[in-house]
């Protein structure tokens, strides 16, 4: 009998599914988008319910895509999510009490500002975090503080607060298993990255409860099986779980210290394994968990994260309506040979590592009378490539470590355009594998990892295969000048909503 196995990424726009067979090779994929909402400037929600029946839908075009019958047939799941969106959800009814807050939302900038002041320094060395809004753990203080009933029901013990993957896996196990992992706990903003435990003196400081978060566990391993009323009658062990870039670093096979990814997403995020002890900032870098297996041994990270990648691809899509999808933007793109001066920080939502500015704004500079859409659709693309060449200057300086190569995936590591331009503006070669959904593949590995058909990392270290490497062709003059500008811009862009 053959055996499958199946990852599920709950991104920020959608949800995909892989199903992947006993070699594998990736047998079928679905896809649903869920809503994004935006109900005042700054402010970004989903759904939690719709986010849970975009899932089953997702799982469902995956089987119908392989030409399965019995989802009985999955040896097991894994599942990677957002990171730090965070939903809170009465633990009776199964009910959210608010939607779930975005990474994104930057409504608790003001807050987070006051809490960084009061205990910045204590929280960056217990978490290796920068107290910012992108983090769960003030998101989760909002919902406390403004939505009417929740510290009613905090006090009766009916509010279950966490991460996606918490709320995922309640749902698929019909409420039995309530739990996280370490590296997503590691982007709460109260996780001890030394002790691997929620930390004491941070919740009593932001006035947060540890009885409503989740139960801690190591990325791999069985959480639970899937309940046959929610699961399409099934019982499947969960048995991988972790936060979406680490996932994908996993799923590019980065088990050395040094071996760095890029995935380009909704937003765009380069980690760096650094290994079994945690390498501390001084540049705005993000010190972070990678993932922990046997029993709590976590392996560590440097994380950059950009807030706005694809979706300034999805902006011009969705908003400005210049383009009808996303795949066309890598021949437009071609069809000119520059922007003609046009740079464009896409800081919808502020701008991350490294230059952690809340109050920044989406900016277009350099625009002309003569200036065309196909230049402004390239300097979309353009962006992605500078804001990842700031992250690498700086992960270089911190870890030491020169970086010769970068593996890259996500959706736009199949865009030819953006794959030769980062590798021009780096100035180094860009490898794209042969599977680029690597978040959903890093979650199956973990799940297979967790019920013992992998005895070890080096199984699935062997399994990564290059489809294209990407060498770069600008010369250093070039490049150099081209940064000039782009620093020029994300001045511009900063502090523009700052009074």
């Amino acid at each position: 009998m053959s055996k499958y196995y199946m990852g599920i990424d709950q991104g920020t726009t959608g949800t995909t599914v892989l199903i992947l067979d006993e070699n594998w090779n990736c047998l079928s994929k679905g896809y649903k988008e869920h809503t994004q909402f935006f109900p005042q400037p700054g402010w970004v929600e989903h759904d939690p319910l719709e986010i849970w029946d975009k899932l089953r839908e997702a799982v469902l075009m995956a089987m119908d895509d392989a030409g399965m019958d019995n989802v009985d047939d999955i040896a097991c799941i894994g599942l990677d999510n957002q990171g730090e969106t965070v939903v809170l959800w009465d633990n009776v009814t199964g009910m959210p009490v608010y939607n779930a807050i975005v990474w994104q939302d930057c409504r608790t900038a003001g807050e987070a500002d006051k809490i960084g002041k009061k205990y910045g320094q204590m929280i960056k060395k217990k978490t290796g975090l920068v107290v910012d809004a992108y983090f769960s753990a003030t998101k989760i203080k909002w919902i406390i503080d403004n939505i009417p009933g929740v510290q009613e029901k905090i006090d009766r013990n009916r509010i279950n607060a966490g991460t996606l993957d918490a709320w995922m896996i309640w749902k698929m196990t019909h409420g039995k298993t309530f739990a996280t992992d370490q590296s997503t706990a590691s982007r709460t903003m109260l996780f001890n990255i030394h002790t691997g435990q929620w930390d004491d003196e941070i919740l009593e400081a932001l006035s947060i409860p540890k009885s409503i978060l989740p139960e801690i566990k190591d990325s791999s391993g069985v959480y639970g099986v899937t309940d046959p009323l929610d699961f399409f009658g099934a019982r499947i062990p969960i048995s991988g779980s972790l936060v979406d870039q680490q996932a994908a670093l996993f799923g590019q096979a980065c088990f050395e210290a040094g071996t760095v990814k890029t995935t380009y997403g909704t937003g765009c995020f380069m980690l760096m394994n650094t290994g079994n002890k945690p390498t501390s900032s001084d540049n705005g870098l993000l010190t972070t968990v990678g993932w922990g297996l046997n029993n709590g041994q976590m392996t560590f990270a440097l994380d950059g994260g950009i807030y706005t990648a694809g979706a300034a691809v999805q902006w011009l899509r969705d908003k400005m309506r210049i383009i009808a999808n996303a795949s066309e933007t890598e021949k437009i793109a071609k069809s000119v040979p520059d922007t003609g001066g046009v740079y464009f920080v896409p800081a919808f939502s502020g701008l991350a590592a490294p230059h952690w500015n809340q109050y920044a704004r989406g900016t277009i500079v350099g625009m002309t009378g003569g200036t065309t859409r196909e230049q402004i659709i390239r300097a979309t693309l353009e962006s992605m490539a500078y804001q990842v060449k700031d992250i690498l200057d700086v992960m270089v300086e911190d870890s030491g470590i020169p970086i010769e190569v970068m593996r890259v995936d996500g959706g736009a590591a199949v865009n030819e355009f953006l794959m030769q331009f980062q590798a021009d503006i780096l100035g180094i070669p860009i490898d794209v594998p042969e599977i680029t959904e690597t978040t959903a593949l890093g979650a199956a590995y973990l799940a297979a990892y967790g019920i013992g058909e992998f005895r070890s990392l080096d199984d699935i270290k062997g399994r990564w295969k290059l489809k294209k490497r990407y060498i770069p062709k600008m010369d250093e003059k070039t490049r150099i000048r081209m940064l000039h500008k782009w620093h020029k811009a994300v001045e511009r862009a900063k502090d523009w909503e700052k009074d």
